[in-house]
């Protein structure tokens, strides 16, 4: 082989090399660039695949306390408005006779008690599809009549001969507490009716067809200049925790959650608390 043979041989074997080294160069760029675009996809993807979730729709129905309802009819309103295709329904009433209902097979998604012990009424028959959840608390106020004419200052003037008072029924939570503090005081109290919940209590007193009744402040703030409120320092003594539990056999367990994470929100907390309501301990 004469030299200028090698050196044409030598000549084709490098641009072979070279040739092969330049496909890799571009296939490995080729693979980089793929990669890299399905990475951006990805991570495209996946913010909106996280932040997805089902959207709520259908009834929610929620059985609560008498004393709840200005706040809860308003915190049902907010709650339609951020989930079109919702309907919030509630039934308001004494807290013994809802969880009465509830364990006899009244169907409802949410309930919110005014107290623990009635709350206890559900749980104790396993209706309650979670652990009970405290979300604000109530403190009682005497309601007079507008101006409070019989110059009442005390849970004792209450106890003034020919004062027409009214109280809860001491099976509601209101009453029990007015009790509770009316137990503490050493007052003996006979009330012209008991009432089946704070509401019917109040009303009594805006209609003029008594001089008083023991009710909450969130009443008294609710019914605006209709009555006037005395607040009395045992009342401290008798503050109501108010319970709210998803319930076993709620027919839209997903809308029910999402009310309740509503009522336990700063926002829903806001709203409960310019009514009157107190803050939980924990």
């Amino acid at each position: 082989m004469t030299r200028s043979a090698r050196r044409t041989r030598r000549t084709t074997r490098t641009l072979q090399v070279a040739g092969v080294g330049a496909a890799a160069l571009l296939a490995l760029s080729a693979c980089s660039s793929s990669d890299s675009k399905s990475d951006s996809s990805d991570k495209t993807k996946s913010p909106a695949s996280a932040s997805s979730a089902p959207k709520l729709s259908g009834t929610v129905t929620v059985f609560a306390a008498a004393s709840l309802k200005e706040s809860f009819t308003a915190l049902g309103q907010e709650f339609e408005k951020a989930h079109p295709g919702t309907k919030v329904t509630f039934s308001f009433g004494g807290s013994d006779s809802l969880a009465a209902s509830i364990t006899g097979g009244a169907p409802a998604d949410v309930f919110a008690a005014a107290s623990p012990k009635t709350m206890a009424i559900v749980t104790d028959k396993n209706d309650a599809a979670t652990a009970p959840a405290t979300f604000v608390r109530n403190q009682l106020e005497i309601a007079t009549l507008p101006g409070n004419p019989d110059k009442i200052a005390s849970l004792k003037d209450l106890t003034k001969s020919g004062l027409k008072v009214v109280l809860c029924d001491k099976t509601v939570p209101c009453g029990a507490a007015a009790q509770k503090a009316l137990t503490a005081s050493r007052l003996k109290l006979t009330p012209a009716s008991y009432e089946q919940d704070v509401k019917s209590a109040l009303t009594k007193v805006e209609l003029k067809e008594a001089d008083a009744a023991v009710v909450y402040k969130t009443d008294v703030k609710a019914a605006g200049d209709k009555v006037e409120g005395v607040e009395f320092p045992e009342s401290a003594n008798a503050i109501n925790d108010y319970p709210i539990a998803l319930l076993k056999d709620a027919r839209n367990a997903a809308a029910a959650k999402a009310f309740i994470e509503l009522v336990r929100s700063a926002e829903g907390q806001k709203v409960l608390t310019a009514a009157g309501f107190l803050q939980p301990t924990s």
